[in-house]
């Protein structure tokens, strides 16, 4: 095998700005890494590499994470028979792994070969409702009802609490809990000390969970919330930067939390996921995987990943359409599912 790489940078420009846990976000950068044989090079396989600046935990400037881009590139050969090496770099991983999987199946956008991916089968997911001021997530919510979505997901930490919860009494007033099912995400926004208070008070509105309550890295009072149970807690960002199987026992087994949440971008891609995921069913903990702002291309090889295990909670899949100069794509959302259409040519 002769494999030959390039990498290129794309800057995606947000439809208007989002409000995240780590600030709010006009511009999106990715890279996209390009793989393909030198005796067939009209074959080619493309890779994401996205990174969320402040999250990632490969990313610290353009400068040193393209070091590692163009060095995969230029040895390419090499590093697609020891991806293992990339272990620390879990966005790099997952690009290059993304670009051989395309390139293994003939190049033409299909990383794993389902019946989601031939169009034949949906992936409930939730609808997103974005930090913002009341005004833009009441909008927001109001539009998710709309297009039929039967789980919506909000993302509470950035406006004051008692406003939050406002928002969340407002939402039990026109559904109830056998229509829509409510999560939310704190995003580490609360304290140790205040978390089992302000769970008491989000039970009220008969929520489905809540997503990473207080900072990573603070196991001790991560295990104590979740043994309380006051709200079912899903780890999201406590899972990020684990790469050792060992470790992630023992965060399972030390925290036992209800839910786990996975993006392939920041644990490792496909292969770290499905550590995770044999892991958490080895201990009956359910898990959903969730995109973390990757252009289409990366988001629909993670929707189809996700469909080759049988789905029954709505993942977070849901994000294609946050950009004004996103790359096409085959996936529509209808009715709170993904769909995918025709494939790439």
């Amino acid at each position: 095998m002769s494999l030959k790489a390039s990498f290129e940078k794309k800057v995606f420009e947000f439809k208007r700005p989002s409000g995240t846990s780590r600030g709010v976000l006009t511009k999106k950068k990715a890279w996209f890494i390009t793989v393909w044989n030198q005796d067939n090079p009209d074959v080619k396989g493309v890779g994401e590499c996205s990174i969320i600046p402040g999250l990632s935990p490969d990313y610290e400037n353009d400068e040193a994470y393209e070091k590692v881009i163009k060095a995969v590139a230029e040895d390419a050969d090499s590093f697609s028979l020891n991806i293992e090496e990339l272990k620390d770099f879990p966005s790099i991983y997952f690009g290059l792994e993304m670009a051989l999987l395309d390139l293994k199946n003939g190049g033409k956008g299909i990383y794993f070969d389902t019946p989601f991916t031939q169009g034949k089968q949906a992936l409930p997911i939730n609808g997103l409702i974005w930090m913002g001021d009341e005004e833009f997530m009441q909008s927001q919510i109001t539009q998710k009802l709309e297009e039929g979505f039967s789980c919506i997901k909000m993302k509470i930490g950035a406006i004051d609490f008692e406003k939050e919860l406002e928002i969340l009494a407002g939402i039990r007033k026109q559904v109830s809990a056998k229509e829509i099912t409510l999560r939310v995400d704190a995003n580490g926004a609360f304290t140790p000390e205040d978390a089992p208070g302000k769970l008491e008070r989000l039970n009220k509105f008969e929520l489905h969970s809540i997503e990473q309550p207080i900072k990573q890295g603070q196991v001790e009072e991560m295990q104590k919330l979740c043994a309380k149970n006051i709200l079912p807690i899903a780890l999201d960002e406590e899972l990020i930067g684990m790469n050792d199987l060992e470790e992630k026992k023992q965060l399972l087994d030390k925290v036992q939390p209800q839910y786990i949440i996975l993006k392939p971008s920041l644990i490792g891609g496909f292969k770290g996921s499905k550590e995770w995921i044999k892991l958490a069913e080895e201990r009956n903990i359910p898990w959903w995987i969730t995109s973390a702002l990757e252009s289409n291309v990366g988001l629909d090889a993670i929707a189809q990943f996700t469909s080759t295990y049988k789905i029954t909670l709505p993942q977070g899949l849901g994000t294609g359409a946050l950009y004004t100069n996103n790359t096409p794509s085959p996936l529509k959302v209808e009715n709170g599912e993904l769909r995918r259409g025709r494939r790439r040519e």
